[in-house]
């Protein structure tokens, strides 16, 4: 048998250090320059499109903002239509044996281009003669063509060329808050001063005498002064729906000073009227003929009348409506038409409320007992 020795087995062969190096370094270079050239390529390409955001359609309305207001526009309307009125009075100051005449100021404003301007009743009343200064400082001649005393209101005439004028509003649409200007010339110097405000309330009531309210007023902050007293209230749209006529300070006892309570005629009422001044010369008021006496509860208790309200009768006019109804002097009226005759209902402001022409029923008392009488208005004959 023969024996043969086996071999050992072979060693497997391990790569050299060297060789590993070799093959790192050659990755390391790879990598390297592989990368450069994908950096390369990315700046050299253009990028890749960015995916657009979805889109959402509103409905815009393009907003325009005008640089003129409402309130320049409105202004710029009215204004050339505003006039100060100087009144004329005679003079009682004497200086070296002259009389010197005295004058008021107020404003006013012009509703036609034949001449007739608007103004306060209390402005030209009693005046010997009455100016108009224009917009543009022409000076004009007045001629007062009619006033209403219970209105406060009055038209004057005047002759020459007019620069402007302004447009009547309906006051029945203003609401409390209601942006409005006064455009007038306050005390007298700062012609076509403009103020504005807001409407603070509608259909107020002032007394303006112990018989008499003034009714259905304008109340406004804006800055009424002295000399303002005619000049139209405005709205934005440049339309007059007051004429400016009252202020009020305080109730004179010492209260505190009030400021901001300005008071205006509304325009449904001061157009009416200012069309019949133009028309007549006057104003249509009812009219019953008799003169009367306002009854208070001092009255009453010094001259022994059973009735501490009303209105006693001091005298009849022959041949007028309360003559021919049989209303007698000394009669106490104590109602109209059912209304009972007191402080928040003067006796001038029920007759006010009814027209020439119509029939209206009276509440008398006479001789200790109640009775009716009924008459027919007419018309009030102008004073």
């Amino acid at each position: 048998m023969e024996w043969q020795i086996p071999e050992p087995p072979k060693k497997k062969q391990r790569p050299s250090f060297r060789l590993f190096l070799l093959l790192l370094m050659a990755g390391i270079i790879g990598g390297l320059f592989g990368g450069s050239i994908v950096v390369i390529t990315m700046m050299q390409s253009p990028p890749l499109p960015t995916p657009e955001p979805a889109v959402i359609e509103r409905s815009v309305q393009p907003i325009t903002v005008d640089i003129s207001t409402a309130i320049t526009n409105a202004v710029d309307r009215v204004s050339p239509a505003v006039v100060k009125v100087v009144s004329y009075y005679p003079g009682e100051a004497i200086i070296r044996g002259t009389t010197v005449e005295s004058f008021g100021t107020g404003s006013g404003f012009i509703i036609s281009m034949e001449g007739y301007i608007v103004t306060n009743n209390h402005v030209v009343d009693g005046a010997e003669r009455v100016e108009v200064v224009l917009y543009n400082g022409t000076t004009l001649k007045a001629e007062i063509v009619g006033a209403e005393p219970y209105a406060d209101l009055a038209v004057l005439l005047v002759q020459g060329n007019l620069p402007a004028i302004a447009e009547w509003g309906n006051s029945d649409f203003l609401k409390t808050g209601e942006t409005v200007l006064a455009i007038g010339s306050p005390l007298g110097d700062f012609t076509n001063t403009v103020t504005a405000g807001v409407v603070s309330a509608t259909d107020r009531t002032l007394e303006i005498s112990q018989e008499y309210f003034l009714e259905g007023l304008i109340q406004t902050d804006a800055a009424i002064n002295q000399g303002n007293s005619g000049g139209p209230l405005i709205n934005l749209d440049g339309q007059v729906v007051g004429i400016n006529t009252f202020i009020v300070r305080g109730n004179g006892q010492g209260s505190a000073v009030a400021e901001g309570l300005g008071f205006a005629v509304p325009s449904t009422f001061s157009s009416e009227v200012a069309n019949q001044l133009i028309q007549k010369g006057f104003f249509s008021r009812p009219y019953m003929g008799v003169r009367w006496i306002w009854i208070t509860p001092d009255l009453a208790s010094r001259y022994g009348v059973p009735l501490d309200q009303g209105v006693l009768i001091s005298d009849v006019l022959p041949g007028g409506p309360a003559d021919v109804a049989g209303i007698r002097k000394g009669d106490i009226i104590t109602r109209i038409m059912g209304q009972t005759i007191d402080a928040e209902n003067p006796f001038r402001n029920l007759i006010f409320q009814y027209d020439p022409g119509e029939p209206v029923r009276f509440e008398l008392y006479r001789n200790g007992e109640t009775t009716e009488a009924e008459l027919i208005l007419t018309e009030m004959p102008p004073t």
